[in-house]
């Protein structure tokens, strides 16, 4: 049996999947601030039978909330690779002031980088790194985010500084690498970095919130926590890479939503307390966002779902004139909400009081005008059928999969969406989602690709990420290709195109992923000169 838990801002939702994939039980329970406990009432409400679990599949917001709040993340030196170039944007200049001064804004500029053919723009100056060290020691400093330009054509500076600033500042400190995180644009990929510098701390404590709710309840099956691409990472890459769990709350709903509904291309919309996201499925896995992604109003660039977000959620405040949200009660929903005794008027309150859900006590919203419940419901309805109308790429029918505890929110049909489904276990579909969460292996690399042998250079990366992938930890048999993509580089000779393959397979229980050469990740293009780069999402990275 495997178990799927899912730690949200209102509740923390828990799924118990056997052997053939059924859902055998699930549960809620609020979220709480320490994290143990939330998680623990959910598995005991779970009543799983411990013995027989063989794992654990955690997905949780709190990364990405602590960003959005400004939060818990620790003082950060941002040191870039790029002199004479660069200088006039330093590091941080686009954040939001909350965020910046949250990490410290602490900011170096050094020599280094490359040009977009691997080129050396400026050479490394190991006396100007040392320097650098002396003042990120002096200010007390442990999280280190290095960037360079051009750092996913050639990592060589990056990895150069890395070591120069260790062997400086001690084994102690933690160094992200931005070639490892983001793609081609510096700023974009900078912020990555910076970030996952900030919450390597919060990671470390967060990993060890859930393994204590496991062992509280007996359970000692290994956990895995979900990425932002629906694969899994063990907790020592969680504890290194936390930026790559940004997405997995809805990442996991919409994989959950696919399961249950037995769609593999579809519109998901999940409504939760607080918010409704609505993301595309192709092929049963959420459709990336092609360029750049924003997280709390800071710009990066890593692998993230295409997916909108709505202040509309189960918890949504409701104004006199009908209007919904953004302003939630969020965990609270059960102290403040009408039907729960509370004297906040949400969302909630008006699906039940125009019939649609049966939430607490009906009795208490018998005096709403139903008129108004129901004009408040069409809003939002209206709202949700917008949303999914701007995803979508073709007029071609395309039906919609409500998921999420507030998708009681979401009636039988959108206007202009007549095929709406609200599979069974809906609620929980994000326990779900990371239940059956898969391991994933990719290669990302620069091909020659002379004419007439295109065909013969993608069979080989395919049979290049299926490997990647099984020897991360997928069953072998279980493996296919997910995602391909061809991106011609007309600045280089010979043909040279850009072809990234991404291939997933089930979680094999019976050994341990990526142990033998559990290294960094990957995502950037490989130089052209040959060096193959290809990453597996369960934190193995192999260089040939």
């Amino acid at each position: 049996m495997r178990i799927g838990i899912d730690v949200g801002g209102t509740n923390t939702d828990a799924a118990l999947l056997g052997d053939d994939d059924q859902v055998l039980t699930a549960a809620k329970s609020p979220t709480t601030n320490d994290i143990t406990s939330g998680i623990t009432a959910a598995l005991r409400a779970l009543d799983a039978p411990v013995e027989s679990v063989t794992a654990v599949m955690i997905g949780t917001t709190h990364f990405l909330n602590a960003l959005v709040e400004g939060a818990r993340l620790a003082p950060v030196a941002a040191v870039r690779l790029g002199l004479p170039a660069t200088a006039a944007l330093p590091p941080m200049v686009d954040w939001p002031e909350r965020q910046r001064a949250a990490v410290g804004g602490h900011s170096y500029l050094c020599h280094g980088g490359r040009e977009f053919d691997g080129r050396p723009l400026s050479p490394l100056d190991p006396e100007e790194l040392r320097r650098t060290a002396a003042d990120i020691a002096a200010r007390g400093l442990t999280s280190v985010a290095v960037s360079s330009v051009f750092s996913p054509v050639a990592e060589e500076d990056e990895r150069r500084a890395a070591e120069l600033l260790t062997a400086e500042l001690g084994d102690g400190v933690h160094i992200s690498l931005s070639h490892e995180l983001g793609r081609i644009g510096l700023l974009a990929r900078e912020n990555a970095t910076i970030i996952n510098a900030a919450l390597r701390d919060l990671a470390t404590a967060i990993v060890e919130s859930f393994g204590k709710a496991l062992a509280e309840v007996s359970i000692t099956a290994p956990f895995f926590l979900s990425q932002n691409d629906g694969t899994l990472m063990d907790v020592d890459f969680a504890r290194a890479y936390p930026v790559a769990t940004f997405a997995s709350g809805p990442t996991n709903s919409m994989r959950g939503a696919a399961f249950l509904s037995g769609l593999a291309d579809c519109a998901v919309v999940d409504v939760g307390g607080t918010t409704a996201d609505v993301g595309i499925l192709a092929g049963g896995f959420p459709r990336e966002a092609a360029g750049e992604s924003e997280a709390a109003g800071i710009r990066t660039n890593f692998r993230i779902p295409d997916v909108l977000s709505l202040g509309i959620g189960g918890g949504s405040l409701v104004a006199a004139d009908g209007e919904t949200g953004p302003r939630s009660v969020g965990y609270r929903l059960t102290e403040e909400a009408l039907v729960f005794g509370g004297t906040t008027l949400t969302a909630t309150d008006c699906a039940v009081a125009a019939g649609r859900a049966e939430v607490g006590d009906a009795s208490l919203v018998a005096g709403m005008d139903r008129e108004f419940a129901r004009r408040a419901l069409a809003r939002i309805a209206q709202r949700l059928a917008e949303t999914v109308d701007r995803m979508r790429t073709s007029t071609a029918p395309l039906p919609v999969v409500a998921v999420g505890g507030g998708s009681i929110l979401v009636p039988g049909a959108l206007p202009g969406f007549p095929d709406v489904r609200r599979p069974r276990h809906f609620d929980v579909a994000n326990a779900v989602g990371a239940a059956i969460a898969q391991v994933g292996g990719e290669v990302d690399r620069v091909f020659p690709m002379p004419e007439g042998r295109r065909e013969h250079v993608l069979a080989e990366a395919r049979e290049e990420a299926v490997a990647r992938a099984e020897d991360a930890g997928a069953k072998p048999g279980t493996v296919r290709v997910v995602d391909l993509e061809e991106v011609p580089l007309a600045y280089l000779p010979g043909g040279a195109t850009r072809v990234r393959v991404k291939a997933v397979g089930d979680l094999d229980l019976s050994r341990d992923p990526g142990a033998a050469h559990r290294t960094t990740p990957a995502t950037g293009p490989a130089p052209a000169t040959g060096t193959t780069t290809a990453s597996t999402t369960t934190g193995a990275t192999h260089h040939a």
